[in-house]
């Protein structure tokens, strides 16, 4: 798998010069480096190549990296049933950064796009319908950012006497702040309820 891989680096590395960057080979996968710019023309080529048939869009991710101008890496997993192998495209944006939507190329890019544009907040240009997937329509922040607050910003309830959900800015109760650091290998300095039974040596 490793040498077709390797033959595959080589081969896409002459037939894109100057649209892909770095190939990396590692755990029996190759990822490609792709400016925006080239990430339709690139994923197109992959798609229709003899040699590649990479017709299946798998997954789009993201990752954060806030200390980087460009904090996100945006990844594409794809896969060519024909040829029996995987290969993954990253992309560098940051918040300003529009890349190109990949739905003309995989319409089942759409939701994938959607839902890295709603947990990270990148933003995809020509997408047919880019709004949020898997958080409420008036929700603040994109949760799978680094900086985002483990608490949220705001919790919701329900609302018995008013009949209607309830949008409320998060309140931490003291007596839940109560966090036990010793590590479970180590034991407790006390007694847990139901140990008080057990045999002493």
């Amino acid at each position: 798998m490793a040498l077709a891989l390797n033959e595959l680096s080589t081969y896409l590395g002459e037939k894109l010069a100057g649209r892909i960057g770095e190939a990396v080979l590692a755990y029996g996968e190759l990822t490609l480096s792709v400016e925006p710019g080239n990430l339709v023309k690139v994923a197109t080529f992959l798609r229709d190549d003899p040699r590649c048939q990479f017709v299946s869009i798998i997954d789009i991710c993201g990752a954060d990296y806030p200390s980087r101008a460009k904090r996100f890496d945006v990844v594409y997993h794809l896969l060519s049933p024909k040829q029996n192998g995987r290969i993954r495209l990253k992309v560098q944006a940051d918040e300003e950064t529009l890349v190109p939507s990949l739905t003309a190329v995989y319409p089942g890019a759409d939701w994938y796009e959607r839902e890295t544009y709603d947990l990270y907040g990148v933003l995809f240009s020509g997408h047919p319908d880019l709004r949020r997937i898997l958080t409420d329509y008036g929700f603040d922040g994109h949760p799978l950012r680094k900086d985002f607050p483990l608490t949220g910003f705001v919790e919701v309830r329900y609302d018995d006497e008013a009949k209607r959900v309830i949008y409320e800015p998060v309140e931490l109760k003291q007596e839940f702040r109560n966090f036990d650091f010793l590590s479970p290998w180590e034991g407790t300095d006390y007694v847990l309820p139901g140990d008080e039974k057990a045999k002493t040596n």
